[in-house]
């Protein structure tokens, strides 16, 4: 190639924007995991974030349970995977049974795209896989306000491997400039006949359940030594899967920010306040929280049990209700309750019984 094509080449690029902000994915590396880094009985409960920050499992019917966590494993560069290992095989697979990995993108965050337009773009997703043997996947795009969909198998080998999977522009059905949720990117790894008794949806089509997945896919859920690793995703405009946008762990914290806020002390069993926490009321004191980046919506408080947290003005008092008080999407006020006894206008003290979960979330 003569110096001046490849000067070229490199401007057209340059001007794409597709040096930098390239990757659609938000931690594609699975450097994030605000929930904690391991969870066990996957499967059991649907639409959650087991660990791995934006990385949801959707599941259906399935006995199969799995471990899931963040593992200390990658191909040369990569400091972390998620890995899911069955711990509970289901191979008397019903109709209805599902079980996915997935990423729902916001819709104003695919407006690169232009879909729906006669400039409808290509794109590419890739990613790094391996397993304790030999498999058989398929992703599905999934446009949620068009009900569209385009599908691809992979394999799995037991070494990482880098998949890239592009995909047509899709001409029908335009993405709504909002912050609600406009693909899901999902991978399948066991699914009953609902999902697998058409063929597979290889082209852009209006989305049909039996044209979700493959007959021939292997189920993950087959046997207790089966593992699945995966990092380094991407999700890109154009033909070709470029290498790996890496971006800092600031960076994509604070991405993951967006969808979800770890109020969890770290060391002193307080949850985070600016200021004093007065009562408003004999029986509520409220926590004023400032968020650290504006998040998608306003949230909702995510806690295990409100008797996890105690107010303390001299004597203690357990919590019987939390709630959001006036919280938007840049911060507000958190009502901690009791039955009885706070006296109004006094500072008080919030604190956890332990190391408690505090999320605040405005997940898609």
């Amino acid at each position: 190639m003569s110096k001046a094509r490849e000067l070229a080449e490199l401007g057209a690029v340059y001007n794409s924007g597709a040096l930098s902000n390239r990757n659609i994915i938000i931690n594609g590396a699975m450097q994030v995991a605000q929930r904690g880094t391991s969870s066990t009985g996957v499967g059991a409960s649907n639409n959650v974030y087991p660990t791995c920050d934006r990385w949801e499992i959707e599941t259906g019917s399935s006995a199969g349970r799995a471990t899931m966590t963040q593992e200390s494993d990658g191909p040369d560069g990569f400091a972390n995977s998620i890995k899911l290992a069955c711990t509970t095989a289901d191979t008397s697979i019903a109709a209805d049974e599902v079980f996915r990995l997935q990423q729902v993108i916001e819709a104003q965050n695919l407006q690169s795209l232009a879909k729906g337009t006669s400039s409808a773009k290509q794109f590419t997703l890739s990613f790094y896989v391996k397993g304790n043997a030999a498999a058989t996947y398929n992703v599905e795009i999934y446009d949620l306000d068009n009900t569209r969909h385009i599908c691809a198998s992979f394999n799995v080998t037991t070494s990482w491997n880098r998949i890239s999977l592009t995909f047509a522009g899709d001409t029908t059905g335009a993405i709504n400039d909002d912050n609600g949720g406009g693909f899901q990117v999902g991978i399948y790894l066991h699914e009953g006949s609902n999902y697998t008794s058409g063929t597979l949806a290889t082209s852009w089509a209006s989305v049909s359940n039996a044209n979700r997945s493959d007959s021939n896919n292997t189920s993950f859920f087959d046997s207790t030594s089966r593992t699945f690793f995966i990092t380094g995703v991407q999700l890109e405009v154009g033909d070709t899967a470029t290498d790996f946008e890496h971006r800092s762990f600031g960076q994509e914290l604070a991405l993951c920010q967006r969808y979800c806020v770890d109020l969890t002390p770290t060391s002193a069993p307080y949850i985070p306040a600016t200021g004093a926490v007065p009562h408003n009321n004999t029986t509520v004191a409220v926590a004023h929280v400032a968020l650290p980046v504006t998040m998608r919506a306003a949230p909702s408080v995510s806690i295990t049990t409100a008797s996890d947290y105690s107010i303390y003005d001299g004597s203690s008092f357990t919590c019987n209700a939390v709630a959001t008080n006036g919280l938007s999407n840049t911060g507000g006020g958190i009502n901690f309750g009791v039955a009885s006894g706070l006296t109004a206008r006094e500072a008080v003290g919030i604190y956890t019984n332990g190391d408690k979960r505090t999320l605040l979330l405005a997940e898609l």
